[in-house]
């Protein structure tokens, strides 16, 4: 016989934590099951757990930039083995904390892969079935297929971030998020690094001028960037890895590379095949992508609903993830048609300097027709730079003529990463470059140097 819930809920990352939460504690039954450790994504195998490798970096750089400037620290290295284990203070507690949460909250955990067997119906690898009136799909995402003849070889994000030891030689398939982050760190932990990219550039997602500038890091780094490069194969080999690709820049010329490491950095999909989505009515795209309204819920079956990663209607950034996770919550407890907002959330990659945007590119904003005014420039004389012997700090922001709302910022450079979020905050809540301008931040910061960004 199949257990009743008024929720289930697929996953245990950022959506399905807070919409598991916050329909227990509006007095619902609800159940979550996952396959993997409990914690999702960011906690476990992304944001986090990276971010922690990051600090690891930004201190060698930091000795790097300040030697010479009154700093001596001359044997100032990354121990491998121990910033793993210091990272691993952060996550290994995580699952345990996770299942102890949902206990509080009455929530029935499984540990089991689910999949449809009905529109309102679940079966686990155990055998349990699960029937609800409502069930989110907050299953996360998975590293895209490639493709090419021995992408077997290649290694996750997950995996990069449970190394043990770390490899000499390390290529980077993809040029991204993960090839942008992953190699400023083991850069500056001494592995030799290339990044080959089918794209054009580095960092797609970010303002073009800046990812140009922001550039010269990797070259300084003497990380090997190689853009127009599609990845054919890769074989294994007495030494390690050889990586055959065809450089499309130089009219199709053959590249190999040898490697002890090959990482997958090349895309995320939404992680729903082996929920066998036909059983539940649940339609997809073209792409994969599962077909939703405006309110996060499947267009062929009312009962599903999808949030984060899996459901791909804003950016895929764990904010993202709990927004929309609150927004299914709504509108299953009131009946209510409540919309995702996605105005104004900022995107930052955490390379050493990090690179950060938010609301619209100078592309899209003359794409809508749209009558703005550009302030950009690099700036490493400005003394937010200056102090840290930091030579990359540049800026672009986007005003619009008629109503002075800032419509789009994007910045490189030290604290970045923090400033980002007060544009963000302008964005979201209609707040005037005017508004900025007059506004009196705490000096010398990062935030200081806005008003001469406007």
């Amino acid at each position: 016989m199949a257990k009743s819930y008024d929720l289930i809920v697929i996953g245990s990352g950022t959506a399905a934590m807070v919409a598991s939460h916050r329909m227990a504690s509006a007095g619902r039954k609800v159940a979550v099951a996952d396959y993997r450790p409990f914690g999702g994504t960011c906690a476990l195998r992304g944001c986090d757990p990276k971010k922690m490798l990051v600090t690891g970096a930004q201190v060698i750089d930091d000795v790097r930039r300040m030697t010479g400037r009154g700093v001596a620290a001359d044997d100032a290295r990354i121990v491998w083995r121990d910033l793993i284990a210091f990272k691993r203070t952060f996550t290994g507690p995580v699952p345990e904390k996770q299942e102890k949460r949902y206990a509080e909250h009455g929530i029935d955990a499984y540990h089991a892969q689910a999949r449809f067997i009905a529109p309102n119906a679940v079966e686990l690898d155990g055998g349990d079935r699960l029937e609800a009136q409502h069930i989110l799909i907050a299953a996360g995402a998975r590293p895209a297929p490639l493709g090419f003849p021995g992408e077997e070889f290649l290694i996750t994000n997950a995996e990069f971030l449970e190394l043990e030891e770390l490899p000499e030689r390390i290529v980077l398939v993809g040029g991204g998020y993960i090839a942008a982050e992953f190699s400023h760190i083991v850069a500056r932990a001494g592995a030799k690094v290339t990044i080959l990219q089918r794209g054009e550039r580095m960092l797609p997602h970010f303002d073009a001028d800046l990812v140009g500038w922001l550039m010269e890091k990797f070259r300084e780094i003497g990380v090997d960037v190689r853009t127009r490069t599609s990845v054919e194969g890769v074989e294994k080999t007495d030494r390690g890895f050889l990586v055959r690709a065809r450089a499309n820049a130089d009219g199709g010329q053959p590249v190999t590379v040898e490697a002890d490491l090959v990482v997958h950095a090349a895309g995320r999909i939404p992680d729903v095949d082996f929920l066998d989505l036909q059983a539940a009515d649940v339609e997809r795209d073209q792409r994969g992508h599962l077909k939703l309204n405006e309110f996060l819920q499947s267009v062929s079956n009312p009962a599903a609903y999808a949030a984060g990663d899996a459901a791909r209607m804003g950016p895929p950034l764990t904010p993202v993830s709990s927004h929309d996770a609150k927004v299914v919550v709504r509108n299953i407890l009131d009946g209510g048609r409540h919309r995702p907002d996605y105005r104004g959330i900022p995107s930052v990659a955490f390379t050493i300097p990090p690179i950060a945007s938010v609301g619209l590119s100078e592309q899209e904003a003359r794409e809508k027709g749209l009558k703005f005014r550009v302030q950009s420039q690099l700036v490493p004389n400005w003394y937010t730079a200056r102090r840290l012997a930091e030579t990359v700090y540049g800026f672009k922001v986007l005003v619009d003529e008629e109503t002075d709302l800032v419509i789009g910022a994007h910045l490189v450079g030290p604290h970045v990463d923090e400033v980002i979020n007060l544009f963000g905050l302008a964005i979201r809540h209609g707040l005037t470059a005017e508004d900025l301008k007059t506004t009196m931040f705490a000096y010398p910061t990062g935030a200081s140097d806005i008003g001469y960004m406007l």
